[in-house]
């Protein structure tokens, strides 16, 4: 693939900010025609598909952010000359053609494209059938950037297949595939793995924990779960499970004040059979699988655990490997805690509503990975890189 440089790829991107801002009413009526066809009584990613003016300020300036970032290709990453006179560069290199499967959110199409080209590769977006209106829309943008400035459309694909052309495709591409990004649920991700004959960079679940150790501080455990549960359900890092210490002072009344909390916050709750002891009018969690599910939704599950070792074993028993919180003063437990649950992103004393690009620091992200190879947490422009060894010689031959 032709290395495109920093200014040319710059360049496109500037286009692409003066068309989003430019074509806001063709976007926003795009959107409505998804909407007249959705049914909204999946709220959650009903709340993924609506584009409004604040949707299309985020995408300006996600747009804008990778601009400014630095080219992440062709960069130095290590030097070495051989005692036989072979000099070797390790430098970054593109991963060529990156396929990502996806429903409902047109930011995506955004997102992953504006990444996908600073980093000089091709990208082929399959967004879900919901949002077709407005991703068509939007790779139009793509396209009418790239002819701007004398650049092929090709660089930015919209897909529009059912299932059972995407099964074909992802088993006999009609073009080389370097990395596949599935971002959705376990479906989606284990039919994508069934069928696919290259790499799979899984975006996984959420089902996010969040432990209250004996030693938390109680106020800022409240505060910390309803944001982490509230602010916004559709989203990937929001809280499904809490755990509570039963070492911790006052446990009963501190499990009525939650119960009560979440309930007035519109949360519905289902209970294990020791806290089911104190908030007794609150269903029990009928099987232990419901430990693995992400809700997507106002609901949470409330648990007690009678160590920090047993939260560990718990959330890492249970937990899609995104994120997971634990809420205490006591450091020796929140470093035992933050090495041994096997998340992408652990916290202290914090939502996991922050385990997202831009509030990380890496700016526009593909997805969160949870997978541990190449790359685990957002991935950013520094992340769809993957690298190539340079090696000069003068003759010389292995003896």
């Amino acid at each position: 693939m032709k290395i495109l440089s920093e200014k040319t790829k710059n360049n496109v991107l500037g286009c692409m900010v003066k068309i989003l801002n430019k074509n806001r009413t063709l976007l926003l009526e795009a959107n409505v025609k998804d909407l007249d066809h959705f049914n909204n009584d999946d709220q959650a990613m009903y709340e993924r598909l609506v584009v409004n003016h604040k949707k299309i300020e985020e995408m300006i300036r996600a747009v804008r952010e990778v601009r400014s970032q630095n080219d992440p290709v062709n960069k130095e990453i290590s030097t070495k000359e051989l005692q036989n006179g072979l000099k070797i560069i390790n430098k970054t290199a593109p991963f060529g053609t990156i396929l990502i499967i996806y429903e409902s959110r047109p930011d995506v199409t955004i997102e992953a494209a504006v990444l996908a080209f600073k980093a000089n590769n091709k990208i082929l977006l399959k967004g879900g059938k919901e949002a077709l209106y407005s991703n068509k829309v939007l790779v139009s943008f793509w396209h009418q950037a790239l002819l701007e400035n004398d650049l092929p459309t090709d660089y930015i694909q919209l897909l529009t297949m059912n299932r059972e052309e995407t099964q074909e495709f992802l088993k006999n591409p009609p073009e080389k595939l370097d990395l596949i990004v599935p971002r959705g649920g376990e479906r989606l991700i284990a039919f994508v793995k069934e069928h696919a004959n290259c790499a799979v960079l899984v975006s996984g679940r959420g089902n996010n924990f969040l432990y209250v150790d004996q030693h938390a501080n109680w106020e800022k455990s409240i505060e910390v779960i309803l944001n982490a549960k509230t602010d916004k359900i559709s989203a990937c890092n929001a809280l499904d499970k809490v755990l509570v210490s039963t070492d911790i002072d006052n446990f009963h009344e501190k499990m009525t004040d939650l119960g009560h909390i979440l309930k007035n916050n519109g949360i519905s709750i289902l209970v294990d059979g020791y806290v089911k002891e104190v908030l007794r009018e609150e269903p029990l969690i009928s099987e232990e699988s419901v430990w693995e599910e992400e809700f997507l939704a106002m609901k949470c599950c409330i648990g007690a655990v009678d160590s920090l070792p047993d939260a560990i074993e718990k959330i890492n028993a249970n937990s899609g490997g995104h994120s997971a919180t634990i809420m205490t003063t006591d450091k020796e437990a929140a470093k035992k805690f933050m090495e041994q649950v096997d998340c992408a992103v652990v916290y202290q004393n914090a939502s996991t509503r922050f385990t997202d690009g831009g509030q990380m620091g890496v700016g526009a992200e593909l997805a969160i990975s949870t997978d541990k190879l190449h790359h685990r947490g957002p991935l950013g422009l520094n992340e769809l890189v993957s690298n190539k060894y340079y090696v000069y010689g003068n003759g010389q031959i292995r003896e």
